[in-house]
């Protein structure tokens, strides 16, 4: 017999639990996949999990999850190709959105280390590095959890805004999309593209509520071709008071037009002389 060849027989019983455990569950192991797998009952499948943890075959990635460590990864802070897969095991009830939909749904170009999470948990803590990937997190209210589309990745299934919510989450809370310079890059890609729905748009800011989507939303449209539905909508939805273009810059002057103040090298459009 080949020296190179091992008899199945040879193979320690523990690591083969373990090889079907990790068959079983794919992408994110959890106690449901070690019953699956294997005839044991629910604490002693929590007991497995644990002891493979302590001995370097798996990772804790969150609580009562854990992700297989392949041999050339055991020394290093990050395993897993794909951190997309994380936002469901730790977040849930969540969707990837901001900057990070943006640039799944090619609105941009640019490219942002963390990975924007809206999520309906208490968020404690604003920024998380979570196996050596980058997390931004905002919370969401309950009314608010819509417009988003299941994306697999691998044979994990993860929620992110669609290309509408995530224009609308950006003029939302611009902080979440990189700013209003981006921001404006972003929509006039949106505008252009095939999947642009104006009435989404509408709706989507009606039922957030805030009528600061409608100010800046019509004032960076206005300027484009084929816009006049849209700023037509948005200036019959807008509310009284002035809001800010970007509530983190000063906004120094005013367009009455859209009760809106705007840096004073701001130009129609988002634009910065």
């Amino acid at each position: 017999m080949d020296s190179r060849v091992i008899p199945r027989r040879s193979i320690p019983q523990g690591r083969r639990n373990l090889v079907a455990v990790i068959n079983e569950a794919g992408d994110i192991i959890r106690i449901e996949d070690v019953i699956s797998a294997l005839p044991v009952k629910r604490s002693d499948a929590a007991k497995l999990l644990s002891r493979w943890a302590s001995q370097g075959w798996l990772r804790r990635v969150g609580t009562g999850a854990y992700v297989a460590v392949p041999l050339d990864s055991l020394e290093s802070e990050r395993i897993l190709d794909d951190p997309w897969i994380l936002v469901p095991v730790l977040y849930a009830p969540a969707y990837i959105g901001g900057w990070t939909a943006a640039e799944h749904w090619n609105l941009t170009e640019q490219l942002f280390r963390p990975i924007l999470v809206m999520t309906m948990k208490t968020v404690r803590r604003k920024h998380e590095i979570r196996d050596g990937a980058e997390f931004m997190l905002r919370h969401i209210e309950e009314r608010k959890f819509f417009g988003t589309k299941a994306v697999w990745r691998g044979r994990s299934k993860v929620l992110v805004s669609d290309v509408h919510r995530t224009v609308i989450d950006m003029l939302d809370e611009p902080s979440s999309g990189g700013g209003s310079q981006h921001i404006a890059d972003c929509l006039a890609v949106y505008l252009k593209c095939p999947d642009r729905n104006d009435e989404i748009l509408i709706d989507y800011a009606k039922a957030l509520d805030n009528g600061a989507v409608f100010k800046r939303l019509g004032f960076l449209a206005e300027k484009y071709p084929n816009t006049e539905v849209l700023t037509e909508a948005c200036l019959k939805h807008m509310t009284k008071g002035n809001a800010k273009l970007d509530p983190v810059l000063k906004c120094s002057r005013l367009v009455s037009k859209w009760c809106l103040r705007v840096p004073s090298n701001c130009t129609t459009g988002g634009r910065y002389d």
